[in-house]
């Protein structure tokens, strides 16, 4: 399929005669080597100093995405790179809720399905802005964001916090004002993502297949528009999901085999024919991690690495063997796998955009902010109050039956029992992007704000774990213990006047985030005596789970566990209903007639 060179003239780069020949004279004087090296992103697993000058001096990294780590320690790792790289390299956060995504003391802004919720591009421009700016102040400048997928399907492991909602237009709009407000940080760029789109499959790319089953029509009117819209805009770069999208497979390549389709990062049909030619994307494309299942299952190692590039794709995430992928990409460019056209065309639209970032006017000690900027822009108070913000304009009270229920005071409900209900442990990402508070439980947490308020509060705990505790320590376990569901009905209601069951179920990868009730983690019965005592489920993480749940008459999706967040939650608890002005961007009712009554 034939490829579409770059116009560095034009959008998303805009470049300068003088920019271009930077770029020009650049290429010239590289090796074979630092070509091929540009071609990487590194994933950062060493901050040493000696680790990181030799990523950047042997294998010539174009760009890097690192752990975890404090602000401090990621801005001095920037330093160390920017200082010793021979070309200024693109460095890449994941900031799609916050600044937390860039560092971990960074401000959790509100997840994109939150924002969704108030309905509001204001405050999609403001945590773009707000997230990339804490980025920028450590070294960053390319965020892998906006989150661009589509929240049709309650069973998809992937977006559930992680995207905007429903609505094509509203997702195109607020995605568009995320990256607008980025652009506010001088020489911050956004990697839109995940390309085709996710949010249709049951299935997590992480380790399985993963398929866009929308036809050519469907996909123009959703997922299409977000990118027409993103790109229209100024968008520098889009990460190419191992996402199938079968219809404009077949469409660019009618003889195609079922078997021979591939996910949009080894596939021209997607990244030349629909991203770069019909789309007419002129920025750079880069791959999601190569070591998910969605791309290792299609072929060897040896064989992914040179074929992205050889698809379309001019950047690759990230290596496994350093050595072993860069002679892979070098093995793919010598036998003719990748052309030479393509090399060029990858290398023109990687320095171009750091040319468009203004790296190149820079000297290397330059590159990075002043390190006072930390203190000044991590966690600061204008951060903090726009998070309180959003959950004020975005808690959305999802089912309210019993319409007496609220607002909850000590005199009608002096006795209140909280119910923690965590999910399965989130790794990676789910981890991550969930928020967090000061180191206490979002259900101790809750109770102390609680009793702040006058209610006496009291958070359930399994019988069974109280006896594990009780034989752990040695001593005899106590067979009287309170057990929730064995009592009388009536001395079960005495005890309290509501229950809130606190549901603390982070977006986690590889299956569909549910509650991790009782009795399947061995922790004994919970209470669900929903016509009993008044109870509230508390939402604060993944926002489908009222399908596990559907008996509970009053629901409430707070998004996370921030501060902030409870804060707000509690001032609504008491002040009533109509202060709960957030509107579903999801269908939190997950399609079921059940979940309604």
């Amino acid at each position: 399929m034939e490829a579409k060179k770059v116009d560095l003239k034009a959008k998303p780069y805009y470049l300068s005669d003088e920019d271009i020949k930077w770029v020009e004279d650049t290429i010239a004087g590289m090796s074979l080597e630092e070509k091929i090296g540009q071609l990487f992103f590194n994933m950062g697993s060493s901050r040493e100093e000696d680790y990181l000058k030799m990523t950047v001096n042997k294998y010539h990294i174009g760009g890097i995405r690192y752990n975890p780590a404090t602000s401090e320690a990621v801005y001095e790792q920037n330093r160390i790179l920017q200082e010793n790289s021979k070309i200024p390299l693109i460095i890449a956060c994941n900031t799609e809720a916050g600044g937390n995504g860039a560092c971990v003391d960074g401000s959790l802004i509100g997840h994109p399905v939150k924002i969704g919720s108030t309905r509001n591009p204001k405050y999609a421009y403001e945590m773009g802005r707000m997230s990339n700016k804490e980025a920028a102040a450590i070294g960053c400048n390319l965020s892998f964001a906006p989150l661009s997928d589509i929240y049709y399907n309650w069973h998809n492991p992937v977006i559930g916090l992680r995207n905007f909602g429903n609505d094509p237009e509203q997702v195109a709009e607020m995605a568009t004002q995320y990256m607008l407000g980025a652009h506010q940080n001088p020489g911050f760029c956004c990697a839109a993502k995940h390309f085709p789109g996710d949010g249709l499959d049951d299935r997590d790319q992480h380790i399985a297949n993963s398929v866009n089953t929308f036809s050519c029509e469907e996909w123009d009117a959703t997922f299409g528009k977000v990118y027409e819209r993103l790109i229209e805009n100024g968008l520098e770069a889009i990460m190419a999901g191992h996402i199938m999208q079968p219809a404009y497979t077949r469409y660019f390549n009618p003889d195609i085999k079922d078997e021979d389709i591939q996910p949009a990062t080894l596939s021209p049909e997607l990244i030349q024919g629909l991203l770069k030619g019909k789309l007419g994307f002129n920025g750079m494309v880069l791959t999601d991690a190569s070591h998910m299942v969605g791309l290792t299952c299609r072929m060897k190692r040896s064989e992914v690495v040179p074929h992205a590039i050889a698809a379309g794709v001019d950047m690759f995430l990230f290596f496994n063997d350093m050595d072993e992928d860069f002679e892979s990409m070098m093995n793919g460019y010598k036998s003719g796998l990748i052309t030479e056209e393509r090399l060029s065309d990858a290398l023109h639209r990687i320095l171009g955009l750091k040319a468009h970032m203004g790296l190149h006017k820079k000297a290397k000690t330059e590159i990075m902010p002043p390190k006072e900027l930390l203190k000044e822009v991590i966690g600061c108070k204008e951060h903090k109050d726009m998070a309180k913000e959003i959950s004020e304009k975005g808690t959305v009270l999802v089912k309210y039956l019993d319409k007496d229920v609220l607002p909850l005071t000590p005199e009608k409900y002096k006795k209140i029992m909280i119910v923690y209900v965590k999910g399965v442990e989130a790794g990676g990402m789910g981890a991550l992007i969930h928020g967090g508070g000061s180191g206490k439980s979002p259900a101790e947490r809750l109770k102390e704000k609680l009793e702040a308020k006058g209610f006496e509060v009291f958070i359930y705990e399994s019988p069974l774990e109280k006896m594990k505790k009780q034989m752990a320590e040695g001593g005899k376990p106590d067979i009287n213990l309170y057990f929730a569901g064995k009592d009388t009905i009536s001395e079960f209601a005495a005890r309290q006047d509501l229950i809130i069951t606190l549901c603390d179920v982070a977006g986690g990868f590889q299956a569909v985030a549910r509650p991790g009730w009782g009795m399947t983690k061995g922790g004994g019965e919970i209470p669900w005596y929903v016509h009993e005592v008044p109870v509230i489920a508390l939402n604060m993480g993944h926002p489908t789970i009222l399908v596990d749940m559907p008996q509970v008459r009053t629901f409430i999706n707070a998004y996370d566990t921030n501060d902030q967040t409870m804060n707000v939650v509690v001032e609504k608890l008491v002040s009533g209903a109509e202060s709960f002005v957030g509107e579903d961007p999801i269908d939190s009712f997950c399609g079921l007639w059940d979940t309604h009554f």
